[in-house]
């Protein structure tokens, strides 16, 4: 170990901690070893390590919008509108961290690709259980997409229970309802476990707190909070797709989807539609 006398000649401070055979270090909270020892490239190849690394720090960032936005359907849920406003604003910050990573992984050429594309056997990003988790949180819901989940029990049962929780959006919605803006019976007590629907009245209840902006100041901040977070997840849709067909053109996913294709319809899924038609009436 270090005496101080040595650290000072080299520079350290004194007070600098050198003695971790008691104290838990930077590695130790973080688990680095488990960390850094999980990136097994299954070809020689030295590009499979960029779409290893890329793939594993996304999932962790989409592990934190998760935990974020469970956070702040609660506090939405509980009409304590303002204190989700922080961690929204966060997780618009992580989905644009997100986006720009794809922008890394499209150095990779579709030569580089294939040098170990066979080697993913079937795993596909479709088969990204976190990322289903955000959209289911954010509306978009799909029981068929639980298939892929079969295999793995306790999986399968996480994610029939993310199917049927309040999306953010719900939590909104019922938000309009206890400031006194009336809202369909039919969208407070709908099947949650469905891909939400566009509804008239929801609109209504969106355009009365767009054109009443001061009386309705928490729940228009509200909305626009969640218009980014839309927006931001079709930007990293759209940043997905054009990233597959840099590398692999129209090929077939590793996982059975028809690629691109799939990814371009994907598009068409629309986040808080409300949110959006009205500003065509405003």
């Amino acid at each position: 170990m270090n005496t101080p006398e040595k650290n000072t000649s080299i520079g350290l401070e004194k007070s600098i901690q050198t003695d971790f055979q008691k104290a838990m270090s930077y590695g130790d909270y973080l688990h680095l070893d488990k960390i850094l020892d999980s990136q097994h490239r299954l070809s020689g190849h030295h590009d499979e390590m960029l779409f290893i690394i890329i793939h594993q720090t996304s999932e962790l960032w989409m592990k934190l919008i998760i935990h974020e936005l469970t956070e702040a359907v609660q506090y939405i849920r509980q009409n304590h509108l303002e204190p989700s406003f922080k961690i929204l604003s966060r997780v618009s910050r992580i989905q644009q961290q997100l986006i720009r990573s794809w922008s890394v992984l499209s150095t990779l050429t579709p030569s580089e690709y294939l040098e170990f594309r066979d080697k993913l056997g079937q795993s596909s990003g479709f088969q990204s259980y976190q990322n289903r988790m955000i959209e289911f949180a954010l509306g978009n819901k799909n029981a068929h997409t639980l298939a892929v989940y079969q295999h793995q029990t306790e999986l399968y049962v996480k994610m029939q229970e993310a199917l049927y929780k309040p999306s953010i959006y719900d939590a909104a919605i019922h938000a309009l309802v206890a400031r006194g803006i009336p809202v369909d019976e039919e969208v407070l007590n709908r099947d949650l476990s469905k891909n939400y629907e566009p509804n008239e009245s929801v609109e209504e209840a969106w355009l009365t707190v767009y054109r009443n902006v001061d009386q309705y100041w928490d729940l228009y901040e509200l909305a626009e909070k969640l218009v980014d977070i839309g927006n931001q997840q079709q930007l990293w849709r759209f940043n997905h797709m054009s990233t597959v067909e840099r590398i692999i053109g129209h090929k077939t996913g590793t996982g059975g989807s028809s690629g691109v294709t799939y990814l371009k319809r994907v598009l068409d899924q629309q986040f808080f539609p409300e949110l959006w038609s009205l500003r065509t009436k405003l």
